[in-house]
Order: structure tokens, then sequence, then C-alpha cells
């Protein structure tokens, strides 16, 4: 997927813990190799060419598409599988793999698993000695500083996506248009349980533009976020204090 995931395991049996383990790197592999739109031989590709019927794909495949519909009508088609025409999961399919990758850890017995794919987090449990998961989110404006510190302080399960042009450029595509957003925002970050969709709905927000994305965020239940602008103003939703510290 063009990033780099990291996994910090709490507990269990080790045994367990580290078979469970190696099969999530696998399934994050296999999700590369389904879902990437840079491989030509990928389901996801073949699908976009039209070769198969989404019915003779992996189930996975089906999966991810039914979650993106849900997403695209969440979001009034804000979050999109289009790009330039295309069919392109790209926007679900990291969290979707982060996020299946942990609960497959923790159900092997794992008291706490934090999975880091490319600087959104999926934190499950809790890493022991009566501390909670901590996540640092980096300042977008300010290299190497942290604009938040969110913890999970509470919560079994906790996810932190952003999205922004700091790291990748402008990457997020307005689905009305075709083109790249027009926006006030240089990230969001969204907390929210599961990282499926706090990773959908941090692109979303983006796309939006920091007033009307505020206004939309505020409207999810369990949902959280950040958004600074070009202009260095920070907004966050009412709650999101709750999530600091």
């Amino acid at each position: 997927m063009g990033t780099v995931f990291s996994f910090d395991v709490r507990g269990g049996d080790p045994d367990a813990v580290r078979a469970a383990l190696d099969e999530a790197v696998a399934g994050l592999h296999r999700a590369d190799e389904v879902f990437s739109t840079y491989r030509e031989d990928s389901q996801v590709s073949r699908l976009a060419r039209g070769e198969p019927a989404a019915a003779e794909c992996a189930a996975e495949v089906a999966e991810v598409l039914a979650l993106a519909a849900e997403a695209e009508r969440v979001s009034e088609g804000w979050f999109s599988t289009s790009y330039a025409g295309r069919l392109d999961p790209t926007g679900i399919v990291k969290g979707w793999a982060v996020e299946r990758a942990a609960r497959r850890v923790l159900a092997a017995g794992a008291l706490g698993v934090s999975v880091n794919g490319g600087g959104d987090v999926q934190l499950l449990g809790a890493p022991g000695g009566g501390r909670p998961w901590r996540v640092g989110v980096s300042d977008p404006l300010r290299p190497g500083g942290l604009a938040a510190v969110v913890s999970a302080a509470g919560a079994d399960e906790l996810a932190v996506a952003t999205s922004g042009t700091a790291e990748r450029g402008a990457h997020i595509v307005d689905p009305r248009t075709g083109r790249s957003a027009v926006t006030d925002l240089v990230a969001v970050t969204v907390v929210a349980p599961r990282l499926t969709w706090a990773d959908c709905w941090a692109t979303a927000a983006f796309a939006m533009g920091s007033r009307e994305g505020l206004r939309w965020l505020e409207s999810l239940d369990g949902v959280e976020a950040l958004l600074v602008t070009a202009g260095d103003e920070v907004r966050c939703t009412g709650g999101l204090a709750g999530w600091l510290g």
C-alpha cells in the first residue's frame, strides 16, 4: 500500500500472538495484492477494466465495496470509490486492512494492540500498567511538532486517522469535479472507534472544507475531530477535548 505498518502488541500467550501477528501481516500483503490500483493483475484493477464480475472476486472485495457504498451514502457523496472514472477503493482499504489486522491479533488473546498504518492508528485494549494508549497528532504546519495528543483512556477501541497535504501533497480529489479538492484545510484528524470509518470521514471532511466539514463531523455519532486550516486556525468538534491528554 506504499506505506509503513507497525504493530505494538501487549500481553497474551507469546506463541498464539506470534501466529496471529504472522496472519495479520499476511493479511495486509493480501489486501495489497487484491486492492492495489498500481498492480495490473490485482482483482480491483481487473474489476475496473470489466474483466471479472464482482461476484467472481474474493469475498473481501464485496465487503470493502459495501463499506465504501455506506461511506458514500453517509458523506452525501463526498467520499467516493471513483477516481478519473475508474473504480478506486484506495480511500477505504488501508483503514479497513489496519483495523482487521488489529482485531485478528486481539482475538488471539493479546491484552492490547496498536497498529499504525502510515500514521493512521487502530487501538484495541490497553498497553497495561494502568496506562492508556496515546497517539500524537502531527502538526501539519510545523514539521516535528504535535498539534494534539489523543488518549484512549476509558475506551476499549479507538482509532485516529488524518487526511491532509503535509505528507503526500495535494492527493485528495473533489468527487464532484474529479480534480484536486480546493479547500482551506491542510489537515483533518478524526477520532472514532473504528479506523475503517475514521479514515473515510477524515478524507470526506477534508474535501468539504473547514466550515462544511466541521458541521458534518459534528453530526456523526461517536466521532470527534481536529481541523487545521492553511491560515493556522484550529477548529475542533465539541467533544474532542474528552479524548486529549
